[in-house]
């Protein structure tokens, strides 16, 4: 059970050598000389000084990223980045109207509205009041033996329990919740630039599956026209039953394929819908992906640089201040707490004196609060702080290693796509040469239709993974434009 001693302090006049007088002129301005010894003590904190932790991480990118480049992320605006006219317009869309931004827009508000409220405790709160009292006394219990009607009529200002923050606790709290504020800023801020990059990838990731379709739709048509020039080769003895049910399955197998393409380009179109935050219409003419030209000389300086400047690694700081100020408050609670009581106005026995000849009133009650005995409430406090301020050290550094990681990550993958897509652009036009080759060689009867259809298929694959390397290469460009930190709206 929790037990504590509160000593309320009636300031009467100090006693001199045997004589009555005012300490202070406290007798005259009672709330004004209070005011200014608060003001006085206020310094005080009980709060531990703030040190960044040292980033748990190399200080040089590993030797797989490639960090050269030209351009600063956080000096390039997204709509610079993204040259195509129809994902900026989306970007724009899915700003204004994707809801996990309008939460964290709110989450910005409420924060701020938290944080005034916990800086109005700074200051002392004055209300003005007025009110009336009416009471009546039996004859049997009046001093004259005759029934007294007493009426009382009030009007001032009063300023109730108002906190001398001696030990800065109230400060300690006002400075939690300005991190706290802050670090729901920084987390909007992350969340603008996750939305830009995620809205870039699903648009790429629509234009993959509309090209890949396409393909499919071509090869489709193409393997139709090869099974009807295979039934008419077979009419007249020039082609087997195995070489129509070898076309007739390479068919179906496409037909499949394309399907599936289909089924994935629905999915894509969907998902991208759910992160703009509504259907869009009216959108720009778009650009292929071969054409999308956005910015891919992006430069990563030193990680020391380029993670503390991002904005989730920002956030996570703030919520470690905050953890920190919470300590100050925490061991505050060790100490005595004064609050101030004051009122000042008039008062009068009738409600048309108040304004006239009503007397002057005022009311000065000072509370002086001392824990004795809690049961380990505050000591238990203290050391949740300190376990907070612990977890919050270790969230802020894991933050800066995953941040490390994902830039390490890619820009490795901005070196290896560049190289692979290279390659498979290579391999793309090799095997359509070679398909170009086998289909004049079986026109001519030299090659079996088998070798056509392994030309087909071959020749199919690399141009449906050339696209799927190129998505690859743009959506890492894109994430690694986020994980820089890239430039605001």
């Amino acid at each position: 059970m929790r037990k504590s001693s509160i000593i309320a302090l009636n300031f009467r006049p100090f006693l001199f050598k045997g004589k009555v007088r005012m300490g202070m002129g406290l007798g005259k301005i009672p709330m004004a000389g209070f005011m200014a010894v608060g003001a006085l003590l206020a310094g005080c904190s009980l709060m531990p000084g703030y040190q960044r932790p040292e980033p748990p991480v190399a200080a040089q990118w590993p030797q797989t990223a490639q960090p050269d480049g030209v351009r600063k992320a956080t000096e390039l605006e997204w709509r610079a980045f993204f040259p195509d006219q129809r994902l900026q317009a989306l970007i724009a869309t899915a700003l204004e109207h994707n809801r996990d931004m309008r939460i964290a827009a709110a989450r910005v508000e409420e924060a701020r509205a938290l944080y005034g409220i916990t800086r109005a405790d700074r200051l002392p709160g004055i209300d003005a009041a007025a009110g009336g009292q009416s009471a009546r006394t039996p004859g049997d219990l009046s001093p004259t033996g005759n029934a007294v009607i007493s009426r009382r009529y009030d009007i001032g200002l009063s300023l109730l329990s108002f906190e001398l923050d001696f030990w800065g606790r109230v400060k300690s709290l006002d400075e939690a919740a300005l991190a706290s504020f802050l670090a729901t800023g920084e987390a909007r801020r992350a969340l603008h630039l996750s939305l830009v990059a995620e809205v870039a990838s699903a648009y790429f990731t629509l234009l993959e599956m509309e090209e890949r379709t396409r393909l499919a739709h071509e090869t489709v048509k193409s393997r139709e026209e090869t099974r009807t020039l295979i039934a008419r080769r077979r009419e007249v003895g020039l082609a087997g039953d195995l070489d129509f049910l070898q076309a007739d399955g390479a068919l179906e197998l496409v037909r499949a394929e394309l399907a599936s393409l289909q089924r994935q380009q629905a999915a894509a179109a969907n998902a991208l819908v759910l992160l703009v935050g509504r259907q869009p219409s009216g959108l720009p003419a778009g650009r292929t992906l071969s054409d999308q030209d956005i910015v891919a000389d992006l430069a990563a300086d030193l990680p020391s640089e380029v993670l503390l400047q991002r904005p989730d690694v920002l956030a996570a700081e703030k919520r470690l201040i905050a953890a920190n100020a919470n300590i100050g408050a925490a061991r505050a609670a060790f100490l005595p707490r004064i609050s101030l009581t004051a009122g000042l106005g008039t008062a009068s026995s009738a409600l048309s004196g108040l304004f006239g000849g009503g007397s002057e009133s005022w009311n000065f009650q000072p509370a002086l609060r001392l824990p004795l005995f809690d049961g380990g409430r505050s000591a238990a406090g203290v050391d949740l702080a300190k376990a907070r301020k612990v977890i919050a050290v270790a969230e802020y550094e894991k933050t800066i290693q995953q941040a490390f990681r994902e830039v390490a990550d890619l820009l490795a993958a901005r070196t290896y796509l560049v190289e692979q897509l290279r390659a498979q652009q290579a391999a793309e036009k090799a095997q359509s040469e070679r398909l170009r080759l086998v289909e004049a060689r079986y026109k001519a009867g030299i090659s079996s239709h088998l070798e056509v259809l392994d030309a087909q298929r071959e020749s199919f694959s690399a141009q449906q993974a050339t696209v799927q390397t190129r998505r690859a290469g743009l959506a890492a460009a894109a994430q690694l434009y986020k994980a820089l930190g890239g430039g605001g709206s």
